[in-house]
């Protein structure tokens, strides 16, 4: 890791020392450990503060859109998905933009350690080849990184930026198909089911729109939610079925441009399962457009085509 985070800073000085960017988009250390933050470097001395770690997991495409001048972005797999979606909806001009692209293997889940570590508080993380040892006052654990990485990195099979215009690292092996067991176990539940799961997931959320405003998808200068000329939605959070209408809505919003990302879901304070509806709309658009957003720059979106043999027989006469 290491080693990627000096070639990354290498990358941003010479970047900025030519004047080829305005601002370079990345990671630097936070504050406590497993904790990195989005870093704005302007300068080649500011560069010097760019890392990459198991801690960088933000979706930085969050921070491209509408953006003035020439800027650089530090950006893993998923983080390119989502750039292609954005590019494809004029929310970034690619000529002004500079991926430097990152293949990843994965990011720490922190809600995995603090389980881990039974609420006790980590000073301290160290990776070791496959495994990471935690820190902590009168306690060292260590544990296979493989074990605590975020459910959105296990199923993700797009390490690799799709799209870059200089690559630091090595290209990773290809991964087999996404795997979609829970979604299929969810669609095999009947309704009745279906119905009091979503009531008692969403009977936690309390409406910090936390979800909307991690995702990168979601721009639009006025969410439904927050109309009040006609008022779309109540405003309390106490009632179940509105937070559900919340979610449904917004998930049917990403369809087709979600790529997975995981972001909603870690923003969430509430530990709501997030990843179900927005994968269950991944698995959908996958299997009836042979779709996946952000994978290919040249593709139009899926839900921006129309043939006469797409499956929606209701909307062709014979």
């Amino acid at each position: 890791m290491q080693k990627l985070a000096d070639q990354i800073k290498d990358a941003a000085k010479k970047l900025l020392a030519e004047q080829k960017v305005d601002l370079v988009v990345g990671f630097t250390e936070g504050s406590l450990p497993l904790r990195g933050t989005p870093f704005f470097a302007r300068t080649p001395e500011e560069a010097e503060k760019l890392t990459w770690n198991l801690d960088c997991e933000n979706n930085l495409a969050n921070y491209l859109r509408k953006k003035e001048g020439k800027v650089a972005v530090v950006a893993k797999g998923c983080d390119v998905r989502s750039i292609v979606a954005l590019i494809k909806e004029n929310q970034i001009n690619r000529d002004n933009l500079y991926i430097i692209g990152v293949p990843c293997s994965g990011m720490i889940d922190r809600k995995k350690v603090n389980a881990l570590l039974g609420g006790q508080e980590l000073l301290e993380a160290e990776e070791n080849g496959d495994t990471i040892i935690l820190k902590g006052k009168n306690f060292t654990e260590t544990a296979p990184i493989a074990d605590l990485l975020h459910n959105s990195c296990k199923d993700c099979r797009y390490g690799n930026p799709v799209v870059y215009d200089e690559l630091v690292g090595e290209l990773l092996p290809e991964k087999e198909a996404a795997d979609f067991a829970e979604i299929e176990e969810f669609e095999a539940k009947t309704t009745a089911e279906r119905r009091a799961f979503m009531n008692s997931e969403f009977s936690k959320c309390i409406r910090c729109y936390a979800c909307r405003n991690a995702c990168p998808m979601c721009y639009c200068e006025e969410c439904f939610v927050d109309c009040t000329q006609p008022e779309w939605i109540g405003k309390s959070a106490l009632n179940a079925e509105d937070n559900i209408l919340f979610q449904v809505v917004r998930v049917f919003h990403s369809a087709g441009r979600c790529v997975d990302c995981g972001a909603c879901e870690r923003a969430c304070p509430m530990g709501i399962n997030l990843r179900l509806l927005t994968r269950k709309l991944v698995k959908d658009v996958k299997d009836l457009f042979s779709a996946e957003a952000g994978v290919n720059i040249e593709d139009k979106a899926a839900l921006a085509t129309f043939t006469a043999d797409d499956p929606e027989p209701f909307l062709v006469k014979e």
